[in-house]
């Protein structure tokens, strides 16, 4: 690993998977994902694991969710990985694609949306 890489994540590193992730990586973890909307809200994060930005508004993310006393049901999709879940996710919901973003779903619908630095916890709770 160079030294660029160290400091600003490899191009395909994957991040460090926090215990409160669950993945998204077919159409049947997004059903179901989409199912529990309806229970309550969740949040699908959508990330580039090759993009520095991405990179960086994700820990600031997590480092939000760790702290928190607020549960959320957070979803972590790898849009190198999955770039077709992303469409079906634009698609489906009516939502334009960003990276990185986050899409707030209750009731099988978009209640929030944001993207780049304005990607916080407030958006869910």
């Amino acid at each position: 690993m160079s030294f660029f890489d160290k400091i600003f994540g490899g191009k395909n590193e994957a991040p460090d998977q926090k215990h409160f992730w669950k993945k998204i990586e077919s159409e049947e973890d997004l059903a179901k994902a989409i199912e529990h909307s309806y229970e309550h809200k969740i949040a699908v994060f959508k990330h580039s694991t090759s993009c520095f930005i991405s990179r960086t508004v994700l820990k600031n993310f997590e480092k939000e969710v760790e702290h928190s006393d607020q549960p959320v049901e957070v979803y972590y999709l790898d849009l190198l990985a999955y770039r077709p879940i992303s469409n079906k996710i634009a698609e489906d919901l009516g939502i334009r694609h960003e990276s990185p973003q986050l899409i707030v779903i209750e009731n099988g619908k978009p209640v929030n949306s944001a993207s780049h630095q304005d990607i916080s916890l407030s958006q869910i709770v």
